[in-house]
């Protein structure tokens, strides 16, 4: 009876521990997210792209989809979480809305990524760089149809002026991830988190 009493606890404190985790990267997601610089065309410069990266990496597929699409819905409903504070169904309508709906796409592809490689960071760089195609592949399909554009035209004012960028967001993830996980597994309050969300015990004192 107390073992089984013990592990009802032990579950619901898992699902409290799963949905604050996720609420805390969601809420970062949204946060981070809105910045952007607003190059000449359609699509700015964002952030999204390594808030997402990070999120997978700290939390998995599972969990960093689940909070890509806690992020959407968020945005969809008309809070200003999108690029330059978009929101709503006409910025998931509109020309760049299937950037938005890549970002699924990304963050499932980048979690693939993760468990294929067992955390190793050079497979994630390369699901980083597959989800990033991902997300561009569907949203330029998107915006060549709402706009009516050709291929030449949507690759060269929404892709290629941006890849330095993702590189740049794909280098940062690649060296902050690592570290910033490291950190978390050593700081006190945080290790037990860190560490059920790796499937591994904590350490004892």
């Amino acid at each position: 009876m107390d073992t089984d009493k013990r592990r009802n606890n032990t579950g619901y404190g898992n699902k409290i521990l799963n949905m604050a985790i996720v609420a805390l990267m969601t809420a970062f997601i949204c946060v981070i997210s809105p910045f952007s610089i607003q190059l000449p065309g359609q699509v700015p410069i964002s952030l999204s792209f390594a808030a997402l990266y990070l999120t997978v990496y700290l939390l998995g597929g599972v969990k960093g989809t689940i909070c890509c699409a806690l992020y959407l819905l968020i945005g969809l409903i008309g809070l200003p979480v999108f690029s330059n504070f978009g929101s709503g169904i006409g910025k998931l309508a509109g020309p760049t809305g299937g950037y938005l709906i890549g970002y699924i796409f990304l963050s499932a592809i980048c979690g693939a990524a993760l468990y294929i490689g067992k955390g190793r960071i050079w497979v994630y760089i390369i699901g980083m760089v597959l989800g990033g195609i991902a997300a561009y592949f569907f949203g330029s399909l998107w915006f060549m149809y709402s706009m009516e554009t050709s291929l030449k035209y949507t690759l060269g004012a929404c892709v290629f002026p941006f890849i330095p960028f993702d590189i740049a967001k794909i280098a940062a993830v690649a060296v902050l991830g690592p570290l910033l996980k490291k950190l978390l597994r050593r700081t006190n309050g945080l290790e037990g988190a860190i560490a059920y969300l790796n499937h591994q015990k904590p350490k004892s004192a």
